[in-house]
């Protein structure tokens, strides 16, 4: 098993914890951070002892804050995106079909690949503190895959979903809730009371039950998925994606030109 001091393990009788430890960065995630949670998933399948896997970010600033933008620098061309983009797609994706349940505990911002990474996850709980966003079009410039467009859209609903893209702004916690996000919220001092007493319950309950649940609601979320490899190549080749991700740096704001 495959521990970093980026990204922690550790067992507790039938669940597995999962620590993002990267609290200076927000928890931003790395490639190894990535590579290293690839690796759990794989670690939690194979041990028919784990029933659950908790995910949580160090610290209470921010369960995962996106990825680490300096992995941008060196793109040059829109088909860097659609290696970035498919690199996402084999973490997110096996996290996804992960045959136990995943609950994802969020105090803080989960943002951008953070967002991700709860999305997939099969239930979040969250403190009054939590915040949900996607400000890619304030940010980078960038976009998203056609499958994470489809599990936000899944979760938010389309007009939710644009108007968090579009607006950049976040989803409160108790927002979260309203839209049927999040799961549960409860207060920081009571959170980790609360999800020893979830992963309990569910470690108790009938395990093929609900794998086969999870296998058939995601089927469903990305049956007859479209290609839009074009759009990912259009968008990470553009223009606006280099100088998002140099305004970002240089700590300045973008000047966007649509091209």
């Amino acid at each position: 098993m495959i521990e970093t001091e980026q990204l922690l393990f550790e067992r507790r009788g039938a669940t597995a914890r999962v620590t993002f430890n990267r609290p200076e960065a927000r928890n931003a995630m790395t490639w190894e951070m990535y590579e290293a949670l690839h690796e759990v998933c794989e670690t939690v399948d194979a041990d028919d002892g784990i029933r659950v896997l908790v995910l949580r970010g160090a610290g209470d600033r921010a369960f995962v804050a996106g990825t680490d933008i300096k992995q941008f620098r060196e793109f040059e061309s829109g088909e860097d995106g659609i290696v970035y983009e498919e690199r996402m797609e084999r973490v997110i994706g096996r996290l996804e079909q992960v045959r136990k349940p995943v609950v994802a505990v969020i105090d803080g911002y989960a943002i951008g690949g953070g967002l991700s990474i709860a999305s997939v996850s099969d239930l979040r709980i969250c403190t009054p503190e939590a915040r949900f966003g996607m400000p890619i079009a304030r940010t980078l410039g960038n976009c998203l895959s056609i499958k994470n467009y489809a599990r936000m859209m899944t979760l938010l609903g389309p007009a939710r979903t644009k108007a968090l893209i579009f607006t950049a702004t976040t989803l409160s916690a108790e927002d979260a809730l309203s839209a049927g996000f999040a799961t549960e919220v409860v207060p920081r001092e009571n959170i980790d009371e609360r999800v020893d007493e979830l992963c309990a319950s569910l470690a108790s309950h009938a395990p093929i039950t609900m794998r086969a649940t999870k296998e058939a609601l995601r089927r469903l979320t990305l049956a007859g998925m479209p290609e839009a490899d074009d759009l990912v190549r259009e968008t990470y080749g553009s223009h606006d994606f280099h100088e998002g991700v140099a305004a970002f740096t240089e700590k300045r704001r973008p000047e966007w030109q649509g091209h």
